[in-house]
């Protein structure tokens, strides 16, 4: 094998050494306790932090993989094939988006806010599915529609609902060209579309640019709120009276996107900050 790796302490040396070129040295040590325990399977904190506990060969083997492939830019979550999202495990591979924890925070919100709802809720662009599974998970009662236009993320969003043991359905949708017999109405919409702008993408990190599918990011900056229009026209039809909406949004398109919001007569329409003080969230209720 070349490389002698046989204890946790032997890990997070080569891990260290080997990927310092890449990474900074808090990134390491955060990419060490998932690598570690994904692959040896430590997942109590005293041997994750055991320096003497002792790895199988393979398992060494497979961590020198994996350092590998890092080494390319390529983030951990891909290279895994999974990731954790509002407490659950979900699946992903290089047609859906790695969730993010601002993505966690308009789960949450939506949660607080409706405890106990038993209605329909429909995710749009859906992707991975970790909206509507998260959701699924932490509001029983209701019925989850995740719709997706890949059909390759609607195969990994079904088999993360089956993994997480919880019933939502994903069906294969174009929202710019939907049919609203496909689903029930619902009392709840949900989404976080493409809201990068092409402008952007020179702010983006390269692991994204190079991994990440362009389609589930990127808006033009000449219509850059052409998702939520959409969503919103398919609200008309499929949110119903007093019905919630919600949007994982730009940070500069907040004040655009509450004008939008009551040009289609939404009222209780609120901006709601994430854990950086960014405004990522809009919600709004239809009146009507």
């Amino acid at each position: 094998m070349g490389v002698k790796i046989r204890t946790i302490k032997d890990i997070r040396f080569y891990l260290s050494r080997e990927l310092i070129c890449v990474y900074n040295e808090t990134e390491i040590r955060v990419l060490a306790d998932i690598i570690i325990k994904t692959v040896t399977g430590t997942a109590k904190l005293h041997q994750l932090y055991d320096n003497g506990y002792l790895i199988r060969a393979k398992d060494a083997e497979k961590i020198i993989w994996i350092t590998g492939e890092l080494k390319t830019g390529k983030p951990i979550q891909y290279i895994l094939g999974e990731t954790t999202f509002y407490n659950c495990t979900i699946k992903v591979n290089g047609s859906t988006l790695i969730p993010r924890p601002e993505t966690e925070e308009l789960v949450d919100l939506i949660i607080r806010e409706n405890k106990g709802y038993n209605g329909n809720i429909l995710d749009f662009g859906s992707g991975s599915g970790c909206i509507a599974i998260a959701l699924a998970t932490n509001l029983p009662l209701a019925k989850l529609t995740g719709i997706e236009i890949s059909d390759d993320a609607i195969r990994i969003a079904q088999k993360n609902a089956v993994l997480n043991n919880v019933k939502a359905s994903f069906i294969q949708g174009n929202i710019f060209a939907f049919d609203n017999d496909s689903v029930s109405k619902a009392g709840i919409i949900v989404s976080n579309p493409p809201y990068v702008r092409n402008s952007e993408k020179s702010l983006m990190a390269k692991n994204v640019l190079d991994f990440e599918p362009h389609l589930a990011l990127f808006v033009t900056d000449s219509d850059p709120l052409i998702y939520y229009k959409a969503i919103l026209n398919l609200a008309e039809k499929l949110l119903l009276p007093q019905g919630r909406l919600y949007f994982e949004i730009n940070e500069v398109m907040g004040r655009s996107l509450i004008q939008l919001f009551e040009s289609y007569d939404y009222s209780e329409i609120e901006i709601v900050h994430d854990i950086n003080d960014k405004e990522r969230i809009i919600k709004g209720r239809k009146n009507v």
